[in-house]
Formats: C-alpha cells, structure tokens, sequence
C-alpha cells in the first residue's frame, strides 16, 4: 500500500467511521506533498475529502507548518508589521481594503499582501495596483524591495508557492472549495507579527483563529468581510476574532452606515476608484469602508483598544493620506 494511503484512509471510512486528523497528521501528509511523494489521484481524493468532512484547526495547523517550510528562504532579518491575505477577490463593491492597506504603508506600518486571481468576473488586488499606477512583486526578494521603498507589496501566490497554486486551482478541476484556501491565507512568509485575513462563511472564522494560535501567531484578527476579503461591511455589524499574545479575543462592533442605504454600483469602476483616492470624487460607502477596515487593524495593532476611538484615528489617517511625511513613523 502507497504510504500516503493511510491519511486518505482516516478520512474516507464513512461517515460514521471518518476522523480529522491529528495535527502532526496533518503535517506529515502535507509533507509528503510538498516532496511530490504522492499520486494526483490521491492529493484529488485528498482534497475532496478533506473538502467534505471541513478542515479543523489542527489540520489546518499542521498544513500550514508544512507549506511554510517548503517556502524559500527570505532571510530573517526583514519582517513587514502586517502580513494581509487577500484571495476571494470582490464581486459585489471595489476592492477598498487596498487603499487602507496604503494608508497604514503610509504610517509607518509596512504591508505584504498575498493572493490569487481566478479566471471569473471578480476584481483582484492586481487590477485594483494597475489602476494605482503600481505593480505586483515578481518574487520574495521584489516584495522585500517593493516594501523597503513604499512600505507595500503585492505577492502572487503562485510566485511565492507553486506548489500551493497547483493545489488552490485544484477548485477550478472539481468545482469544489480545497481547504488550501484557509492555508494559504495563514502562510505569512515574513513572519510578521500581525496577521489579518477575511472570511466569507462567518462560521470559518474561529476555526481561522484556533488554527493560529496552534501555529504561535502573536497577533491575528479574523471577520466577515465584503466578498470574502478582510475589507468592512460599513451597513453591517461585525464581529471580530483576533489573538493577542497568544490569547483569543473576540468583540462585535456595531454599523457606522445607515442599514440598508447603500445601493451597489451596477459596475467595479477602477478609474473611480483611483480618483476616490486621489481626493478627485468622493464615494460615502467606499470611504466608510477604508475607515472601518483602518480601525480594524488599528484595534489589531494595540493603537487604540475601543471602536469610537480606533474610527477617529481611521478617519484621521485617511483625511492625511496625501499629507504625510512618508518617513516611517513606527517599526
């Protein structure tokens, strides 16, 4: 028998036979993956498997740990404050978690963001940089010079894991989900000390932070975001899941748009989206949204510890995006 045959086996038994696995499990099957030591046909049945019983935090855990050190090697004498995955792309509204991303760039608080395209109608970060007159990063090396002169990089998945593409398009094969979507988000190839990530199914989101605490992640925050993107719904409650120091914590802030008011473009319009932040045209939802996605991070960060004080400092940021000395400001 192939010996990865045994962790196919744990998940396949049934439904009352079928277990998780353990994290360590988990790790040595990832393992043997990422040392291509397996059969298509069973990463295939693998994944679905896995797709059908729902990753835990452990599995979850133990895959990342081994994807991490198939990554290669970056030094480890940079590290950007914020690590952001952004996977799902946006559908629905314009994708303004990139300009909060800048805005904190822009404060001192270097970002690399990592993620993928899918060939459907959603826009992805590469678009949303091509309309800002920026480009993505080609390696890990590019996206530490990327952050070293602007504090901000977009990374590709697929020019920072090959491996974990092959396994994310996996989706576009057999129409499912693969839980390397939950992976891939938590990779964090520069350790940085703050990790945030959206979610589009709310009930994934604890399982996002159980999974990081197992991997020793010293701050994280998680929640619902617009399209699956760590990116606040303004007319929405939201509920918050982050880590610090190790520790769990969770909190609900409530809307800061009227519920229910806004109407969805009929189409993404990326030359409105520079020109919003530009200062050129104004745009309330998509402002509320820079703001409340801001004041997330800012919670994250351990700026400010309350919403009403976290939005005041995101607004403020945001009315002084073009009005900084753009010398860092903190480490």
């Amino acid at each position: 028998m192939h010996p990865f045959a045994k962790y196919i086996q744990i998940l396949g038994k049934g439904k009352n036979g079928m277990q998780s696995l353990s994290r360590e499990q988990a790790y040595e099957a990832m393992q043997m993956i990422t040392f291509y030591d397996v059969q298509p046909e069973q990463i295939g049945a693998f994944l679905m498997l896995m797709r059908v019983k729902e990753e835990t935090a452990e599995e979850v855990a133990g895959f990342t740990q081994a994807l991490r050190e198939s990554l290669p090697s970056y030094g480890s004498d940079f590290t950007p404050a914020i690590d952001w995955a952004a996977y799902a792309g946006k559908k629905r509204q314009l994708p303004w978690f990139v300009l909060a991303a800048l805005v904190l760039a822009g404060r001192g608080y270097p970002v690399l963001m990592h993620g993928m395209n899918r060939s459907d109608n959603r826009v992805y970060v590469p678009l949303a940089l091509d309309a800002l007159d920026m480009d993505t990063a080609s390696s890990l090396k590019d996206a530490r010079e990327q952050i070293d002169t602007t504090g901000f990089s977009y990374l590709p998945i697929s020019k920072l894991s090959p491996l974990t593409t092959e396994l994310l398009i996996t989706r576009e094969i057999f129409g499912l989900r693969p839980p390397l979507h939950t992976v891939a988000r938590m990779l964090n190839p520069f350790a940085a000390p703050l990790s945030v990530m959206g979610v589009f199914h709310p009930n994934f989101a604890e399982m996002h932070q159980q999974a990081l605490v197992l991997l020793e992640q010293p701050n994280a925050l998680v929640c619902k975001g617009e399209g699956g993107e760590f990116e606040r719904i303004p007319d929405r409650n939201v509920d918050l899941y982050g880590v610090n120091k190790g520790e769990c914590w969770e909190d609900t802030w409530n809307t800061i748009l009227k519920t229910g008011g806004q109407v969805k473009p009929g189409r993404l319009n990326l030359n409105h989206f520079r020109a919003v932040w530009d200062g050129e045209e104004e745009d309330n939802y998509g402002e509320a949204s820079v703001i409340g996605t801001l004041a997330m991070v800012i919670k994250a960060l351990g700026l400010e510890s309350d919403a009403p004080a976290a939005h005041r400092m995101a607004q403020e940021w945001w009315w002084k995006r073009h009005h900084l000395d753009l010398d860092r400001e903190a480490g």
